[in-house]
C-alpha cells in the first residue's frame, strides 16, 4: 500500500490516491468522514475549522460499498476556494496583478524560505500553500481507509493527548481500548486524564490571550497487532522506523519515542527490557511493555505505544519573530495573525491515522493481499501458528 496527496491549502480540493488496498474490503464514506470531522475538533482550534467542513467524495476504487482492488481515489473539496479563486486559480494572470499578490516575507518556523531556495520561487505563496497543515486532511482520509482495514482484521487504534505546555496526563494503563477511544472523543483537548483537562484548556486560553502558542505530546495506542510484523533483516523494513518517519512527517512534529522512550537512557537494562512468558491461551507475551510493542524492528504482540512531540505553532500574534524580506533584504517582524494557539488535540488525530496507514501497509506487505477475505484468513492462520509455536 502507498498513497499520494495533491492540492493546496486554499486550492479547489485535496486529493489522495491509495494504491494497494485489497479488493472486496467494505468501505463507506462514513468510515472516512468520521475521521475527517474528528481532525477539525479540539479546544484552541482556529476559524478555518468553522469555514471548512471536511467531507470526502470517493471518486474511484469503490463500488457498492466494496473496494475493487484498483486505486482508491478520494477528494476533499475546499469550501472556501470561492474566496481564493483569483489568487489560487490555475489560469494565467497579468504580470501587474501577479506582482501585487506576491508574498516575499518568509515566516520563521515554516517551510517558506527553505522551499523558496530549493524550488526557486520568488512568490512564497507557492510554498506555504502546499506546506500548510491543511494537507494532513488528505492524510487522515488515507489513514481512515487503513483504519477500516485494521478494524476488520481485529486491530484497534486510539490517538490522544499526553501533554500540553508541560501539563502531563497520568498514565492510564488500566483503560480498555474502548475507554481510550471514548474518553479522548469526549474531551475538548483529547486527554484521557480528566484531572488535567481544565488545566490544559486554561493554558491554551492563556496562550491565545497573550498572542502566543504552545505545543505538546500525542500518544497512539494500538491493540491486536500480532507478533512478527515488520522485519529485522534490513534497516528500511523495520516497522518502528517506518512509524517514526511517518510521525515526524506530520507538520510541526519534532520527535518520536516508543514505550518508555528516552527515559531508557537513564535506566539499567533490568529496568528496560520486557521479560518473556507463555500461556496456552495467549502464546508468547511480555510481562511488561516498556519497549512499546517493538523489538528488533518487529511487533512483539503487545500493545504498540508511540508518542510524538509537536512544537508550538510558530506564527505569533503578539510576539513576532524576526525575518528578512527576500526581495528587499530588509528585516521585518513576522506579525501574521493566526488564531490557532494550540493544535495538539487535532494533531493526535492526524498521528493516529498516519500510524494506522503504516500498520496496514506492513500487513499487506507480509501477507497475501489481493483479496481482503484471503488476507483475513491468512491473518487468522498466522495468529494461530504463532500462538502454538
Amino acid at each position: 500500500m502507498r498513497y499520494l496527496t495533491a492540492g493546496e491549502s486554499h486550492g479547489k480540493q485535496l486529493t489522495t490516491i491509495i494504491e494497494g488496498v485489497p479488493a472486496r474490503m467494505p468501505l463507506l464514506k462514513e468510515d472516512i468522514n468520521s475521521s475527517l470531522l474528528r481532525r477539525q475538533k479540539g479546544h484552541g482550534r482556529g476559524k478555518r475549522m468553522q469555514i471548512e467542513k471536511d467531507l470526502v467524495e470517493i471518486v474511484g476504487g469503490v463500488r457498492h460499498g466494496m473496494t475493487l482492488g484498483s486505486p482508491v481515489s478520494l477528494v476533499i473539496h475546499n469550501d472556501d476556494f470561492k474566496h481564493w479563486e483569483d489568487i489560487m486559480g490555475e489560469d494565467p494572470i497579468s504580470e501587474e496583478t501577479k506582482i501585487r499578490r506576491v508574498v516575499t516575507r518568509p515566516r520563521p518556523g515554516h517551510a517558506d524560505l527553505n522551499g523558496a531556495l530549493k524550488y526557486g520561487h520568488r512568490d512564497i505563496r507557492n510554498i506555504l500553500e502546499r506546506s500548510s497543515a491543511r494537507e494532513t486532511a488528505a492524510r487522515v482520509a488515507s489513514g481512515a481507509v487503513a483504519k477500516t482495514m485494521l478494524k476488520h482484521l481485529g486491530i484497534e487504534i486510539s490517538g490522544y493527548v499526553k501533554e500540553i505546555a508541560g501539563i502531563v496526563a497520568k498514565d492510564q494503563e488500566h483503560l480498555t481500548m474502548s475507554d481510550r477511544q471514548q474518553l479522548s472523543e469526549d474531551s475538548p483537548v483529547r486527554v484521557l486524564d480528566k484531572d488535567v483537562e481544565q488545566s490544559m484548556m486554561d493554558a491554551i486560553d492563556l496562550a491565545k490571550q497573550e498572542g502566543d502558542s504552545i505545543g505538546g505530546i500525542c500518544e497512539v495506542y494500538v491493540e491486536g497487532m500480532p507478533a512478527g510484523i515488520g522485519s529485522y533483516v534490513h534497516y528500511d523494513r523495520k516497522l518502528d522506523s517506518k512509524i517514526a518517519g511517518s510521525v515526524v512527517s506530520i507538520n510541526a512534529f519534532k520527535g518520536v519515542e516508543f514505550g518508555i522512550g528516552f527515559a531508557a537512557a537513564k535506566l539499567n537494562g533490568s529496568e528496560v527490557h520486557d521479560e518473556i512468558a507463555w500461556s496456552e491461551e495467549r502464546g508468547y507475551y511480555r510481562t511488561t511493555n516498556r519497549l512499546g510493542g517493538f523489538e528488533g524492528g518487529m511487533t512483539t504482540g503487545m500493545p504498540i505505544v508511540v508518542r510524538g512531540v509537536m512544537k508550538p505553532i510558530p506564527t505569533l500574534m503578539k510576539h513576532p519573530l524576526q525575518s528578512v524580506d527576500i526581495e528587499t533584504k530588509q528585516p521585518f517582524k513576522a506579525t501574521v495573525e493566526r488564531s490557532d494557539a494550540c493544535a495538539v488535540p487535532a494533531a493526535a488525530v492526524v498521528m493516529e491515522h498516519v500510524v494506522a496507514f503504516e500498520l496496514a501497509k506492513a500487513i499487506t506487505e507480509q501477507f497475501t493481499s489481493d483479496q481482503f477475505p484471503k488476507l483475513q484468513a491468512a491473518m487468522d492462520q498466522y495468529r494461530e501458528e504463532i500462538r502454538c509455536f
